[in-house]
């Protein structure tokens, strides 16, 4: 199926000079979405830094990969060439700032990666004004009803059909098990996920060796999702120091296992300001269904205020709301620093409004707020 990312970066590629940089979990569809685009442009070039022809001609330097695509032929319209997971090179910001610097008036230059996309060292080689980041989910509700780009944040609503919203729930966002829909498919797809994950991506990419507990702490947060994490806690539970296990979750976090959000502490009488909430990028390997339902919606409004904020939109961030006496609103979402709107999760269709809704709404002066209901009776 088309992404919606398709149109996204078709647009980038119509109105903006710089070099494209798309960035997500493994198996999201990066690779898949940038191939797609060979289609739409006469003259196209795909490097990926895992074949090893292609990881020698990188290595040589920009003028060899230049070689390679012939690009001082004579041609009609500007080239489009894509390099993926080149992060994996230890020069890659050089690589690239020299490409881009030496060719960027010839070429349309996208570059696909599984983390580190949006690093970079001040100095030298900085690639700042260079680049504009696109961070690519999984799918969602409004992806699957709608693909093309839209005008403002917020459409009109369309409903969705139940079994659509089952399949995704169950078998998650991302494309192939989504499309498969079949049980034994996603869980072995699940499991090779997770294991390329820790096993080649985190080992190979960080200075993690201890691997079987790096692994516990992924099981442990499946059964903390929405919880507030106390580090001290993981810590004694897996046996290292509290300083690993930030480490290590940043770690995660920067290939896209898992994501935090953070208390909002402005304007709200005693509120916490400290201990994250966490959740993850795949919410089909979390067994409880309220925690999965909790982390579905989290993950569709970390979805939202990415390509808001991508697409220019607007600054957007997502934040909790919870206070000393343990009232709280799961989701808070924020428009260039202001409340903008409250979302509560539930359940049970049984369930009334919550009492922090109406009290947080009031103290933050948010504009709108939302009980979501996933019954499951």
């Amino acid at each position: 199926m088309k992404r919606l990312y398709h149109q996204l970066i078709k647009s980038h590629l119509k109105e903006f000079r710089q070099m494209l940089f798309l960035a997500g979990p493994r198996q999201v569809g990066k690779t898949t979405t940038s191939m797609d685009l060979s289609s739409d442009v006469k003259h196209f070039f795909y490097f990926n830094w895992d074949n090893q022809i292609d990881r020698n001609t990188i290595i040589k330097g920009p003028h060899a990969v230049t070689e390679q695509m012939e690009l001082n032929e004579i041609r009609e319209g500007k080239t489009l060439v894509v390099f993926d997971e080149i992060h994996k090179y230890g020069k890659w910001k050089q690589f690239l700032k020299g490409f881009f610097d030496l060719f960027g008036s010839r070429c349309q230059i996208i570059v696909t990666g599984s983390a580190k996309l949006n690093i970079y060292k001040a100095g030298g080689d900085s690639l700042m004004g260079r680049y504009f980041l696109y961070r690519i989910h999984p799918l969602t509700v409004a992806e699957i009803l709608h693909q093309n780009l839209p005008k403002q944040e917020i459409r009109p609503p369309k409903k969705i059909l139940r079994d659509e919203m089952d399949d995704l729930l169950n078998f998650g966002g991302f494309p192939e098990p989504f499309l498969k829909k079949n049980r034994r498919f996603s869980l072995h797809w699940q499991r090779l996920r997770q294991e390329q994950l820790v096993k080649e991506d985190i080992r190979d990419g960080s200075r993690i060796q201890e691997i079987a507990q790096l692994e516990m702490l992924c099981q442990t947060l499946k059964l903390h999702i929405g919880q507030l994490l106390n580090y001290n806690t993981l810590a004694n539970h897996i046996n290292v120091s509290a300083p690993t296990i930030k480490r290590w979750l940043s770690v995660l976090e920067l290939f896209y296992f898992c994501f935090h959000i953070k208390p909002w502490t402005k304007n709200v009488k005693r509120t916490l300001k400290k201990e994250p909430k966490y959740y993850l990028w795949d919410w089909s390997i979390i067994v409880d269904l309220g925690a999965r339902v909790e982390n579905f919606v989290a993950l569709h409004l970390k979805k939202a205020v990415h390509f808001w904020t991508d697409y220019g939109f607007g600054e957007y961030e997502l934040f909790f709301l919870r206070d000393k006496s343990k009232l709280e609103v799961d989701f808070l979402v924020t428009k260039n620093g202001t409340p903008w709107f409250l979302v509560e999760v539930k359940t049970s269709k049984n369930s009334g409004i919550t009492k922090g809704l109406y009290q947080f709404q009031e103290q933050t002066g948010a504009a709108h707020a939302f009980q979501v209901v996933y019954d499951m009776d």
